[in-house]
């Protein structure tokens, strides 16, 4: 438990680096990069940080799978919504093929 509280430290510091020097931030606005800015505004403290980040990397992968889930099954039951998605995505796309 240590080192991985440990290994989150130094990931978080090195995103912290990141977003310090790129030039579009809108661009690198994700969860994390959230929870630093709060941290920046003193809303949270580092502790309260890196223990975010920590159970995000923990309880993801149950988390995401039902709700990938969920979502496929609103998706199937809306075939309106299922047409406009495909459409955004040979938008996005174009004539390139779709990889995962």
């Amino acid at each position: 438990s240590k080192d991985l509280k440990g290994a989150m430290e130094i990931l978080i510091e090195q995103k912290r680096q990141k977003l310090s020097t790129v030039e579009k931030l809108d661009e690198h606005m994700d969860f994390a990069s959230q929870l630093i800015f709060a941290q920046n505004r003193g809303d949270l403290t580092a502790e309260n940080v890196n223990q975010c980040v920590l159970e995000m990397m923990i309880a993801a992968p149950d988390t995401l799978s039902v709700t990938l889930f969920f979502m496929l099954i609103l998706i199937a039951e809306h075939p309106t919504v299922e047409e406009e998605m495909m459409k955004e995505i040979e938008t996005v796309l174009g004539k390139q093929e779709l990889q995962s």
